[in-house]
């Protein structure tokens, strides 16, 4: 008989973390336990109000599900019961660690890989500021060599790129807007970008105005992240985008996600890894997508005051595969 426990936690974040949506001081997971024949499979999500929605609507929603889960739903019938969305990212990820805990083999064996993960190089976020707080922030973070830097506020982004790259000179950039640019603003702005040696800016536009980039031409590619969920909606973002940010609590989990990258790949789109702010739960399967990306964020658990124990090894910006106590 299986056991299923969904669960709330809170875990703070160091400081405060700010886009151009707002800003927060904790992040808020649900995690789900599967506990079947003496084996735990644990999974992790991050309910995000951007797409509409909240804590007890994801708990909910498993609650809901909890008949077939615990009758011994599988992997190919988790679409069946939830939405592409945070939920069925926690139900997914529970039940590929399930899998390992039950079979005694990691999930990269179960997916057929001949190794296990190499350490990864993941970004670092500089949270949204004024420029001299964020150059100062660049200083302190210019050791990292990629970093990910929140922008959104339109002109005044110029300033903000301009002192970032002041107090991080060597460093790689990424610039995430989080949909705060307007499309007559884009060309200026692209082209500070491109002179500052920015490697790459995700969602400039908001979702549902992003049409301007629709032949655009761009010395930096341009990465859909909001606009980006699972592979439904792989074909509107063909002609605007160069490349997509996947996040499995956008996909739906890490079965899902695997299948956007090798549909996206296939599209000639180059792979961005991301995350929302959560711990090493969280960062686990989604390393697994991640090993053929050009872009990895998965700093989470860097951007938390404290981390699950055991968690994900970071030594700089290089992540470690996770022990298999914390996942997978």
């Amino acid at each position: 008989m299986r056991k299923l426990t969904v669960r709330h936690e809170s875990w703070p974040i160091a400081g405060s973390f700010t886009i151009s949506r707002g800003s927060k001081t904790s992040a808020e997971v649900v995690v789900v336990t599967l506990e079947e024949d003496g084996a735990v499979g644990r999974g992790e999500c991050v309910p995000y109000a951007r797409y509409g929605e909240t804590l007890d609507g994801v708990m909910a929603a498993l609650e809901a599900a909890r008949p077939r889960i615990e009758a011994g739903l599988g992997r190919d019938g988790v679409a069946d019961v939830l939405e592409p969305k945070a939920a069925r990212n926690a139900l997914d990820c529970a039940l590929w660690d399930l899998e390992a805990k039950r079979s005694g083999q990691p999930v990269w064996k179960l997916l057929g890989r001949p190794e296990a993960p190499r350490p990864l190089v993941t970004a670092y976020t500089l949270s949204l500021d004024t420029a001299e707080a964020m150059r100062q922030s660049a200083e302190k973070a210019a050791h990292r060599p990629l970093l990910k830097v929140k922008l959104g506020r339109g002109e005044s982004d110029i300033e903000r790129l301009r002192a970032i790259r002041a107090g991080a000179p060597a460093s790689r950039l990424i610039v995430d807007a989080n949909e705060g640019w307007k499309p007559e603003e884009l060309p200026a702005l692209l082209d500070t970008c491109a002179e500052l040696g920015v490697v790459m800016v995700e969602q400039p536009l908001p979702a549902g105005n992003d049409g301007a980039l629709v032949g655009m031409r761009r010395a930096v590619p341009v990465c859909a992240d909001e606009s980006a969920h699972d592979r439904h909606g792989l074909g509107t973002l063909l002609g605007k985008y160069d490349a997509i940010n996947i996040k499995l609590d956008k996909t739906g989990g890490l079965t899902e996600a695997l299948a956007l990258a090798e549909a996206a790949r296939a599209e000639g789109l180059q792979l961005m890894v991301g995350c929302m702010v959560s711990t090493s739960l969280s960062m686990a399967p989604a390393m697994l997508v991640a090993r053929d990306a050009a872009v990895v964020d998965l700093d989470g658990p860097l951007l938390l005051a404290r981390d699950r124990e055991p968690g994900i090894r970071f030594e700089g910006s290089n992540m470690f595969w996770a022990p298999r106590e914390l996942w997978g």
